[in-house]
């Protein structure tokens, strides 16, 4: 539990730090009741409508929206940083192949040491803003290299070479299957990737916060994000929304899958927020445009939301459970041709600008992160017993 400065003494506060605030923040914030969420001055949804990845990208770095110039200028310069170091590139194989059982966001963590071990990436706390702010580029931008080449090298492919001429959400695209995407997928996918680029102090973020908050590197910081990140609470519901739908297969299913689960206590997966108490803004984009796909499996998720929701407002009444963003996330992703072994690794493809904002933020404050914890085991001292 934290301590109160004043009286040094302990302050209870409620489970998984729920509410408590840790810091200030100039990145964005996340307001629950009203369901909206905006990156610094702008709103998320209304960015992700309107423009494109690569100016949220210098949003959340330099402060501002990019006019013309610096926007071709910041393209440029990150485009130039996609492709690896020599050595990165030619571990790769054996990093796909000893982490092919846990996918690309396991092969990233480990990716990620080699490559700010490559790069000489130097502790935030030893280097100056300058020199911090490229760190965090060089990574952002190496991130969907590494992501994708895992992914091919573990399914028997070779990785494909990033095009400087490509925007990071088509180059992604292109990277991953060797084809130029189609401009709708590309502009969906990108669409996605800036509606989560930040979204408060959630967990992967708050890790590379109190990573950060030590003076390590840049590369110290994401990996212990993509760490946080794996977890199936957390960036791992993407696919595990649509292996829902595809457990419930039929319309005339849904009503006694979703009765049964949740009077068993189970979990709908996407479904629910530890922050939001209405609609999800980041769901009903997504919705918007799966719609615009439309289809078959857009009019089955759709009509599952539906009934879920009312079928949860009538078993759970008085809380307010509604699509999150990794229900409709999946579905547009796979209406793209994603792979679901790559649903949470393209999470991870934009989060990693949210987390490079808020390492470099946290840099500027020199006050590592050391909350307490209250000791509950059996009295102590006790005197510790010799060996016979």
């Amino acid at each position: 539990m934290p301590i109160n400065q004043a009286t040094n003494t302990p302050v209870d506060v409620p489970r998984g730090l729920a509410g408590v605030v840790v810091t200030d923040t100039e990145l964005g914030d996340v307001r629950g009741l009203e369901g909206f969420y905006h990156y610094r001055q702008y709103s998320a949804v209304e960015l992700a409508r309107s423009r494109g990845f690569e100016d949220v990208w210098h949003l959340m770095v330099h402060g501002e929206l990019p006019d013309a110039g610096q926007r071709a200028a910041f393209a440029g310069r990150t485009a130039e940083l996609r492709r690896l170091p020599d050595d990165v590139r030619a571990a790769l194989p054996a990093i796909a192949e000893a982490t092919g059982h846990s996918g690309p966001l396991a092969g990233l963590r480990t990716a990620l040491s080699l490559l700010g071990a490559s790069l000489e990436f130097r502790p935030l706390y030893d280097i100056d803003a300058g020199l911090r702010r490229a760190d965090a580029l060089a990574a952002c931008a190496a991130v969907p290299t590494l992501l994708t080449a895992l992914y091919r090298l573990g399914q028997g492919l070779e990785p494909v070479e990033p095009r400087e001429d490509l925007a990071y959400a088509a180059n992604y695209l292109y990277m991953l299957t060797g084809s130029e995407p189609d401009v709708a997928c590309a502009r969906a996918i990108e669409q996605y990737l800036i509606s989560t680029i930040d979204h408060g102090f959630n967990a992967s973020t708050f890790t590379a916060r109190v990573i950060a908050s030590t003076g390590a590197d840049v590369a110290a910081c994401l990996v212990g994000a993509v760490g946080a990140l794996s977890g199936p609470l957390h960036g791992g519901a993407p696919s595990r929304a649509l292996d829902t739908l595809d457990a419930i297969g039929t319309p005339d299913r849904i009503d006694p899958w979703i009765r049964e689960r949740v009077l068993a206590g189970g979990r709908i997966m996407g479904f629910g927020h530890p922050v939001y108490r209405t609609a999800d803004p980041r769901s009903r984009m997504l919705r918007d445009i799966a719609r615009q796909f439309g289809g078959p499996m857009v009019d089955f998720a759709v009509e599952v939301e539906r009934q879920v929701e009312q079928i949860l407002a009538e078993l759970k009444p008085g809380r307010e459970l509604h699509t999150n963003v990794e229900f409709y996330a999946g579905v547009v992703m796979e209406l793209c041709g994603l792979p679901r072994e790559m649903f949470t690794p393209t999470f991870a493809a934009a989060r990693v600008v949210g987390w490079s904002g808020n390492i470099l933020e946290q840099a500027e404050d020199s006050k590592i992160i050391r909350p307490a914890a209250r000791y509950v085991g059996p009295g102590a001292p006790v005197a510790v017993p010799h060996l016979a």
